[in-house]
């Protein structure tokens, strides 16, 4: 008996123009993701944030990515923009991550040695877990991949593949993990924070071939 195929959902990350994000929804992608990181260039503030939100319809998840926020940071832009899902790419702990009342997953940068397990079990309440590639300096957005090989054994986690994505390598990322969703940003853009339309779809099609 063949293994039913199960499609393999895409987030397209790092998203600071409405046409990027119309783009995004007409290439496939469930989810888009909102930077409210001031240090990264892709950095989006409110105004732009909830007219990007109003452009991508009501059936496509909304995820705003902070790191190391204050909570009153977090709470304006849930209460301004309106996200749906909440990732934390920072230091924060579960504490922290849970106070919001807003269902959330935790990025994990793949340093060397890291007990993957272990880490996720500190966030019993997430909804789920991103799988980023390790920067001592950088929280994210290093467009650098990690050895996708360290994600076996977690399959029947809901993880998010993340890390130096693009379309010429997502074929073999998502043959290699098998993850529940993969995560893009760089990979589809033509300078930070600006997408390429061609670059999304030529992204979503090599997801779906698998």
């Amino acid at each position: 008996m063949n293994k039913t195929r199960v499609r393999i959902r895409v987030k397209i990350c790092g998203i600071t123009r409405e046409e990027d994000a119309k783009a995004a929804v007409e290439s496939g992608a469930d989810a888009i993701g909102l930077v409210f990181y001031s240090k990264s260039p892709r950095y989006v503030d409110l105004t732009s944030a909830h007219k990007i939100v109003c452009a991508v319809g009501p059936f496509v998840t909304v995820v705003g990515l902070f790191v190391n926020a204050s909570i009153d940071q977090v709470n304006e832009v849930i209460d301004a923009v309106g996200l749906d899902l909440l990732q934390f790419h920072g230091d924060e702990d579960e504490a922290y991550c849970a106070q919001f009342h807003k269902p959330y997953i935790k990025a994990i940068r793949m340093s060397p040695g890291l007990d993957v397990k272990d880490v996720m079990a500190d966030y019993p309440s997430a909804r789920g877990f991103l799988f980023d590639a390790w920067n001592k300096d950088k929280y994210g957005g290093t467009g650098e991949t990690f050895e996708w090989q360290r994600l076996s054994g977690l399959d029947e986690i809901p993880y998010v593949l993340a890390g130096g994505l693009n379309p010429d390598n997502i074929g073999e990322a998502v043959a290699t993990a098998r993850p529940y969703a993969v995560d893009v940003s760089g990979g589809v853009e033509v300078s930070p924070g600006v997408k390429s339309s061609e670059l999304i779809q030529q992204f979503i099609d090599g997801v779906n071939v698998n």
